[in-house]
């Protein structure tokens, strides 16, 4: 399961990251995300989503949220 189909405001544990782009990789490590870390959909927008990550919140694209195993 990927983030976009996570429910908003329920919290589930990272459990890894799917893409072969290891700028994308690294960019999502430097926020905070990455394996057995907690990540909560706060909403969702156009084109992606708002999560909450550690003490963050982020809106990340559709891509991003694709990459992102839940």
């Amino acid at each position: 399961m990927n983030l976009l189909e996570a429910i908003e405001g329920e919290e589930y544990i990272i459990k890894g990251i799917v893409t072969d782009d290891e700028e994308l990789e690294s960019f999502l490590f430097s926020l905070g995300c990455y394996s057995g870390e907690p990540i909560t959909v706060v909403s969702r927008v156009r084109g992606g989503c708002v999560v909450s990550i550690k003490d963050g919140r982020y809106n990340i694209d559709t891509d991003l949220a694709k990459a992102i195993s839940i």
